[in-house]
């Protein structure tokens, strides 16, 4: 930083930082995003990937829990490592391609919406009665139910997910402001 430029802006950093420190702007993101990977590889082959593997981790994670073998550290990386993999099962990556540009923003709202209420607010409950139970076995069978799920949705968005790799958004739904051709 300079006093001619204080955010260090022509130095590729962010200005939006305190003091323009953080991440520079030239460079995308390390934090398991995808971003180049998205567009290459495709929103299709990259969920998929993220669901399954994110259900063969849990189920690994539920055996372990039900061996007893976990300690609650190792558990917590059991778990960063479920929804490290997870990432790409968001709501913005799914819905953002089959939308149009003008309703994107409200269809992945109410994605987000319905999947924070399924996941945050009635999973919960069952799953609390499984811990109540003090059973390993009962919670093992939570994560089993919970891995079933995720691969069951992999496979979905295998059979009838949109192709959209190395494809714009706008050519794979048009616009609704667009002229019609």
């Amino acid at each position: 930083m300079t006093l001619d430029d204080p955010a260090g802006s022509r130095r590729g950093l962010d200005p939006r930082r305190p003091g323009g420190h953080g991440r520079r702007r030239d460079r995308p993101p390390a934090d398991g995003r995808g971003g180049r990977a998205l567009d290459v590889v495709g929103r299709r082959t990259m969920i998929a990937t993220s669901y399954i593997g994110s259900g063969v981790l849990l189920v690994g994670a539920g055996f372990l829990f039900r061996a007893e073998v976990l300690t609650a550290w190792t558990l917590t990386a059991c778990w960063c490592a479920v929804f490290f993999l997870a990432w790409a099962g968001a709501a913005y990556l799914t819905v953002s391609e089959i939308f149009p540009m003008e309703t994107r923003a409200l269809a992945i709202a109410a994605f987000y919406a319905v999947g924070t209420g399924l996941g945050g607010v009635v999973g919960p409950v069952p799953f609390g009665r499984l811990v109540e139970t003090g059973d390993p076995a009962a919670v093992a069978g939570g994560y089993f139910l919970g891995a079933a799920l995720m691969i069951a949705a992999g496979i979905v968005e295998l059979l009838i997910g949109v192709a959209a790799a190395r494809r714009s958004l706008e050519d794979i739904a048009r616009p609704l402001s667009a002229e019609p051709t």
